[in-house]
């Protein structure tokens, strides 16, 4: 899969060092991926929540950050659209 927004990454993680690890093992995975469908990503990531207009939330760091993408599987894009605390999950 493509990323794209990557720069949403890079500035969470400066702020945010304790989950790196965790959102460099995401970008590496998501790279690879051939994400079809979303029971492809249910596969990998069971916890990922499913939302409207192929929106998909991922937990980060157990349940500390969530990080909200885009996909089109057709295309095999992902837009990352905000990462952030569980806090600032509940006002995007």
């Amino acid at each position: 899969m493509k990323i794209i927004g990557r720069e949403k990454l890079y500035e969470f993680k400066k702020k945010h060092s304790d989950a790196v690890s965790q959102i460099d093992a995401w970008e590496a995975e998501t790279e690879i991926a051939e994400w079809k469908t979303s029971q492809d990503i249910k596969r990998r990531y069971a916890s990922a929540s499913f939302l409207a207009d192929n929106h998909v939330i991922f937990n980060i760091k157990g349940n500390s950050y969530r990080l909200k993408i885009q996909i089109s599987y057709k295309t095999k894009i992902v837009i990352v659209k905000n990462v952030g605390t569980h806090s600032e999950y509940m006002k995007w």
